[in-house]
């Protein structure tokens, strides 16, 4: 795997953890809900257990990401790239499905999904 392929799938993941957090950990606050769209306190607090599960989600993709760039450097070639694919190819469609929900998210989407996006092709090209 390159190592261009790798700096991009490891932001990514990187950009995941930040959502695991903005998600799990700190949603109550109100600079962070209004960015996810709520509009009250009481939308964010009936949202605040869906988002903090999807915070994990993000969280496990990411650190699918992170175990597989370790295996390309501990000689475990073949199982990271999967790892790193399957993490990213999650990545991606996650964004799909987003900007596909709602075509207001499309730079939430792009922000999501792109670097996911050129990890794959630099693995796959």
């Amino acid at each position: 795997m390159s190592p261009l392929a790798q700096v991009f799938a490891v932001i990514a993941a990187l950009i995941h953890v930040l959502f695991f957090v903005m998600e799990s950990v700190v949603f109550s606050q109100p600079k962070v809900w209004r960015r996810f769209g709520m509009k009250s306190q009481a939308d964010a607090d009936v949202a605040k257990p869906i988002m903090f599960n999807q915070g994990f989600y993000n969280l496990f993709l990411a650190v699918g990401i992170f175990v597989g760039v370790v295996l390309v450097h501990s000689g475990a070639v073949a199982s990271g790239v999967a790892a790193v694919l399957f993490g990213c190819g999650c990545m991606l469609g996650a964004a799909l499905v987003l900007v596909s929900s709602n075509r207001h998210f499309l730079t939430a989407s792009i922000v999501q999904g792109a670097l996911p996006l050129l990890a794959i092709a630099l693995i796959a090209f």
